[in-house]
């Protein structure tokens, strides 16, 4: 997989992707004109929606058996995200849709992508709130400008909690369809406040780590993608 592919496959979700998508960068697709995409608006809410055992598998699959089988699950319904299964270790595990990619994505209401992650506990508590702030907004119908207008307003209105340090979520399925074409990279997903990508290592040859545009002018967080070699499954996976 070239770096342009990675690069287009991973932006999801996630976290909140919400800050995070995570995301899927886990940004869902290129950049790109939207008068020229496929996707120029939200599609019917039903092709969204999967069935709940599915996406409850599918949400599961982010993180390795033994984070995800403790985590609660949540997932989407015509009304938001819903509590499927209550965990007991503070991950909350779900599968983001097309509408947390960058504003700039050409698939940003592409209702085929989905983006399974898991969310560590600080995560949990400041990542995932703008997933379901962003997925209220698409549900009642905003446009892709009003959702990340909305989405910057929240934050400057600290409606949004902070970062918290320790963020972080697993995108390590095999079942993510992160990009138009289904591509997809098994990798983990660390937030910070913005940082200069150097400080990380980003771009560097070699280099396990990526910098996700995911919530470019949108919200004040940098997402980190460190691809990981390997599916939840312990199986190999495509790295960068």
């Amino acid at each position: 997989m070239n770096e342009k592919k990675v690069k287009a496959s991973i932006a999801m979700m996630t976290a909140s992707a919400i800050l995070v998508l995570v995301g899927l960068g886990s940004a869902y697709g290129a950049s790109a004109p939207e008068s020229k995409t496929q996707y120029p608006s939200m599609a019917p809410l039903h092709l969204y929606l999967d069935d709940r055992d599915t996406e409850i598998a599918m949400a599961r699959s982010a993180a390795p058996d033994a984070i995800s089988r403790d985590a609660t699950v949540m997932v989407l319904t015509e009304h938001g995200y819903v509590t499927a299964v209550e965990g007991k270790n503070g991950f909350v595990c779900i599968v983001e849709r097309a509408w947390m990619s960058p504003e700039d994505s050409p698939s940003f209401w592409n209702p085929k992508m989905r983006g399974p992650l898991c969310f560590n506990p600080p995560a949990v508590r400041s990542i995932l709130p703008a997933t379901f702030e962003r997925t209220k907004l698409a549900i009642a119908g905003k446009s892709k400008s009003e959702i990340i207008a909305a989405n910057k307003e929240a934050y400057d209105r600290k409606e949004l909690p902070p970062l918290e340090p320790g963020s972080m979520s697993y995108m390590m399925s095999k079942r993510g369809y992160l990009t138009a074409d289904g591509g997809n990279l098994a990798h983990v997903m660390i937030y910070t406040p913005h940082m200069d990508p150097a400080a990380w290592g980003d771009g560097v040859p070699n280099s396990p780590v990526m910098l996700n545009p995911q919530f470019k002018g949108a919200e004040p967080i940098d997402v980190w993608v460190i691809s990981v070699g390997k599916w939840s499954d312990g199986t190999p996976a495509p790295v960068m």
